[in-house]
């Protein structure tokens, strides 16, 4: 079978389940791409006789069932770095990749970070690798999450303490650990936003991960710099993922609680997505 034939034929499995042309040739090209090592050009133009056709049929139409296809491969790409995901954690997204080259960017030669809520170990892998000289602690509720964190953390060599801890309760390893860097993408989707998100996302990642009660958007918000005025150094800094509907209120918030240098920074579409605040 030539390679434009199995392009087409894969196309046209997720047609079939609803998803549109531009997406459904995107997912084609990739599904192919990342199975056969195969560029989209050498897809166009080579055979692909040895290629088994019909697993990457039957993984088309999962993917058109709806199952993302980070999760059909098992594994997506962050960072420049590839890393295991399964339905336990959630799927890296490029918006988060800014947040870690602020972090970056902004704290050069930091000592000990901290990321809360580490999933996948997204973020602590990926300033584990750009900052090699500093202390890497994340933490997660999740025992599932932290074993594919781990799982990750050793695929890339990255020197990590994963914590098992819920940032809502106490935590001794929390009350007596001093970070110059609180970094954390938390849940912080209101669930009277679940109507306008993709389906796929809804049915297939952890909410846990994912929703707040619509009567407290900034709950995990509130709990983790409650905490970082004890857990941060002197002058230390708090980096946050945030929902764009909330930046007015969790920068107001965070100015009452005494944090300074409070600044909102857009994502590549446009949205209100990252706070960087530091400890008076």
């Amino acid at each position: 079978m030539s390679g434009f034939d199995l392009y087409h034929n894969v196309k046209q499995t997720l047609l079939q389940g609803g998803i549109s042309e531009g997406e459904a040739s995107a997912l084609a090209f990739m599904l192919i791409e990342e199975t056969t090592q195969l560029s989209k050009a050498q897809i166009l133009t080579s055979d692909c006789d040895g290629t088994d056709a019909d697993s990457l049929l039957s993984m088309a139409q999962t993917i058109a069932s709806g199952t993302p296809i980070q999760q059909v491969l098992g594994y997506a790409y962050f960072c420049g770095l590839k890393l295991k995901v399964t339905p336990s954690v959630l799927i890296p997204r490029p918006e988060t990749e800014e947040l870690v080259r602020w972090v970056v960017d902004e704290s050069p030669a930091p000592h000990s970070i901290l990321d809360i809520g580490t999933g996948s170990g997204c973020i602590a892998i990926a300033l584990a690798k750009a900052l090699p000289q500093t202390r890497l602690t994340a933490i997660d509720i999740s025992d599932e999450a932290l074993t594919v964190a781990r799982e990750n953390a050793k695929m890339h060599d990255a020197d990590i303490d994963f914590i098992q801890a819920d940032i809502l309760n106490p935590n001794p390893y929390l009350a007596n650990n001093w970070f110059d860097v609180i970094v954390s993408n938390p849940p912080y989707i209101c669930n009277k936003e679940a109507d306008e998100m993709e389906k796929n996302v809804l049915d297939h990642e952890p909410h846990v991960a994912l929703f707040v009660p619509d009567d407290d958007p900034l709950l995990f918000y509130r709990a983790i710099a409650e905490k970082a005025l004890t857990m941060l150094t002197p002058d230390g800094t708090l980096f946050f993922e945030i929902n764009r509907l909330y930046a007015q209120e969790l920068t107001t918030m965070l100015q009452s609680m005494g944090f300074q240098h409070i600044t909102v920074r857009q994502d590549q579409f446009n949205n209100d997505r990252m706070l960087r605040a530091r400890k008076r």
